[in-house]
């Protein structure tokens, strides 16, 4: 499998970008993985690298953006943290990827049974990791529908907070990022969000 070049990564819109992802998804569901010389892409990418896509994840085990994607060394930027939620640090590194280093797509994936979510619905409070589920809060209060049993014990709860979470977490980064919200309304990148269901390994991606 070839490796992206600064040519062919000029050619990538976020139309194709996603694309990309899409159908990596589909071969990992049907175990169909490309047949990579990994060694010769890090000799191809030695000296630098085109990434099309950026995607913040959860730190989950399961939830490897190369590998539930089908892709190779070069291919993405993952940003990984619990919960996939969003800092500064976050956003300057997806300003760095979208602005500096050209890649043409953000994506914010969540996954089902989050055990971030999970801890958020069940007020955990753990360390420095309490600061981090306050982030997730605001995801509890914009689920509306789910009236009984609002808790982590709930997977359907759990994950349409999950999915309440990404949403929000596009809208912080378009209204936190006048560089990145910019780049999207000139048509350079797109931020969308997309759930992964660990349960079959598919992703759905949330492109409105």
């Amino acid at each position: 499998m070839w490796t992206h070049t600064k040519e062919s990564q000029q050619e990538i819109t976020p139309v194709i970008a996603l694309g990309y992802l899409k159908d990596g998804n589909k071969r990992f569901v049907s175990n169909l993985k490309i047949n990579r010389n990994l060694l010769q892409q890090v000799n191809q990418t030695s000296e630098g690298q085109y990434p099309f896509a950026t995607i913040l994840s959860c730190i989950d085990s399961r939830t490897s953006a190369e590998l539930i994607f089908d892709q190779g060394l070069g291919d993405i930027f993952s940003i990984r943290i619990a919960g996939n939620v969003l800092n500064d640090d976050i956003l300057g590194s997806m300003e760095y990827a979208s602005k500096i280093a050209k890649s043409k797509l953000i994506v914010v994936l969540g996954h089902t049974r989050c055990a971030a979510v999970t801890g958020v619905c069940n007020n955990l409070e753990l360390g420095h990791f309490t600061h981090l589920l306050s982030k997730l809060k605001p995801a509890i209060n914009a689920e509306k529908d789910i009236v009984i049993n609002r808790n982590g014990s709930n997977d359907a709860f759990v994950n349409r907070v999950s999915i309440h979470n990404v949403h929000l977490t596009i809208d912080e980064i378009r209204l936190k990022s006048p560089i990145l919200s910019s780049l999207e309304s000139e048509g350079k990148i797109a931020i969308i969000g997309g759930l992964y269901d660990v349960e079959t390994g598919e992703v759905t991606f949330f492109e409105t």
